[in-house]
C-alpha cells in the first residue's frame, strides 16, 4: 500500500540530536543494530566524519502520524560524491554528467563507511516504510536531486521498495556462520584436512612471538584506542589515502559505546603493534577497521578473521560478518552471502539503462555466490558431514 502524502508529515533532521537517543532507537527493530543507533550516528556527526562539509549531509526522515506520534525513521543523507558507500555506482554518475545532468548531490540512506546489512526504513509495518521511501521520494523531486539509494538493505525493507519500482541491485559479502559450533576446534573439525591444517599453520604463524588481547567494555583504557587509531592511519593512508575516521570520533566510541566494542590488539613485547575494531549486535559481530605498524605474515588473518571468529563464539553469536570484498576469506571459513539494493534515478533513461543492466548483474553475482559455495572449505562427502 502506497500511503497519500495527507497521512503522514515527514519532517527533515539535518542533525540527528533534534530528537532524543530513546526517540531514535524506539524505532530500531528488535535485535540490536549498533550502527543504527543514535549514539553511533550523533557521534559520526559530533566528530564532523558525517557532516556536510566532508559529502555527507544529514537529512534523517522522520515520520509522523496525523497525531504528531512518531512511527518511523530512517537514515538518510544528501551525498555530493560516493565515497564510503561501498556500493559503487561511479559508472553511473559518469553516464549521466556525460549526457549533460549532474550525478551530485544526490540521498543515500546507508550507515556512513559500514557495508553492513540493518534496517534502512525503520517502522513497525510495511505502510510506515512506504511512507519513508515515500518521503525521500519526494525529498528527491523537491530538492532536484538525481536518486534515491538505499544500500545493504534486509529482506522488508527491498519488498517494500520493489513496490515502489525501486531498482534492485546484488552484490555479495563474505560471512562466517556458527552452524552450531561452541568452540574453535568445533570450527576447524567441520573443514577438510587440509584447509584446517592450513589454519593452523597460519595461526601458528601470526602468533609466534607476539601476544594477542581482546578488550571490551571497561577493559579498553585511552591508550588503546590511541594505539589503534595509529595502527589505523598507517593502514588506511597507505590503502586510501584519506582514512574516513578521526580520532574525535574513536573517543566518542570509548565514551558512549565501549560495552559494544571488541578490540583485538597485537603486541611485540609491550608494545602494540597492529589492531582490529569489531562491533558486537545481537546477531552478529561485525568487523570494521584494521591496521598495522609491521608486517607479519597472517597478522591480518589472525586479528580480523580467527579472532573475531572466536570472539563471535564465546558470545554465541549467529554469525560475523568482516566487512567488504575479499575472496581470500572464503579460504578461512567465511561463506558467500548476498547483499541487496535499493535505488531510484530521476532521469528516466538513466533508470531504466541502469534497471537492464542491474538484470544481468544479479544472474552474474547468483551464479558466482554459487561457484564460490562449492569451494567452501567444509567437509562435503557423507562420511565427513558438514
Amino acid at each position: 500500500m502506497t500511503p497519500s502524502p495527507e497521512t503522514y508529515n515527514a519532517r527533515i533532521l539535518t542533525r540527528i540530536s533534534q530528537v532524543s537517543e530513546s526517540e531514535w532507537d524506539a524505532h530500531i527493530p528488535a535485535g540490536s543494530h549498533p550502527f543504527l543507533s543514535w549514539r553511533f550516528l550523533h557521534a559520526l556527526e559530533e566528530s564532523r566524519c558525517a557532516v556536510e562539509e566532508t559529502g555527507w549531509a544529514p537529512r534523517h526522515i522522520w515520520l509522523e502520524n496525523q497525531q504528531g506520534q512518531s512511527v518511523g525513521a530512517a537514515p538518510l543523507y544528501a551525498k555530493s560524491h560516493s565515497q564510503g558507500e561501498y556500493v559503487f555506482d561511479h559508472a553511473w554518475a559518469d553516464a549521466l554528467q556525460r549526457a549533460g545532468g549532474q550525478y551530485y548531490p544526490k540521498l543515500q540512506s546507508s550507515i556512513p563507511f559500514t557495508p553492513a546489512t540493518g534496517p534502512r526504513l525503520m517502522a513497525a509495518n510495511a505502510e510506515y516504510k512506504s511512507a519513508l521511501a515515500t518521503a525521500m521520494l519526494s525529498a528527491c523531486n523537491q530538492w532536484g536531486m538525481s536518486g534515491v539509494h538505499l544500500t545493504f538493505l534486509e529482506g522488508e525493507d527491498r519488498t517494500v521498495l520493489d513496490n515502489l519500482n525501486f531498482a534492485h541491485r546484488e552484490d555479495r559479502q563474505f560471512h562466517f556462520i556458527n552452524r552450531g559450533y561452541e568452540t574453535f576446534d568445533d570450527f576447524l573439525a567441520s573443514l577438510t584436512s587440509r584447509k584446517r591444517k592450513n589454519i593452523k599453520k597460519e595461526r601458528s604463524a601470526a602468533q609466534d612471538g607476539i601476544t594477542i588481547k581482546r578488550l571490551s567494555g571497561d577493559d579498553l583504557k585511552d591508550e588503546h584506542w590511541d594505539a589503534f587509531y595509529a595502527c589505523y592511519l598507517d593502514t588506511g593512508e597507505r590503502k586510501w589515502g584519506r582514512p574516513y575516521l578521526n580520532r574525535e570520533f574513536f573517543d566518542l566510541m570509548q565514551q558512549t559505546m565501549r560495552q559494544d566494542i571488541c578490540l583485538v590488539m597485537a603486541f611485540d613485547g609491550e608494545t602494540p603493534i597492529a589492531s582490529a575494531l569489531n562491533y558486537i549486535g545481537s546477531e552478529a559481530l561485525y568487523g570494521r577497521n584494521w591496521g598495522a605498524l609491521v608486517h607479519k605474515p597472517f597478522l591480518h588473518f589472525e586479528l580480523c578473521y580467527y579472532q573475531a571468529i572466536e570472539a563471535g563464539l564465546e558470545r554465541g553469536l549467529p554469525r560475523v560478518e568482516a566487512g567488504a570484498q575479499g575472496e581470500h576469506k572464503l579460504a578461512r571459513g567465511y561463506e558467500p552471502i548476498a547483499t541487496h539494493s535499493a535505488h531510484f534515478l530521476a532521469h528516466e533513461s538513466l533508470q531504466n539503462a541502469v534497471e537492464d543492466y542491474l538484470e544481468h548483474e544479479r544472474s552474474a553475482v547468483e551464479r558466482e555466490i554459487e561457484i564460490l559455495d562449492q569451494h567452501t572449505p567444509f567437509k562435503k562427502t557423507s562420511d565427513e558431514p558438514r
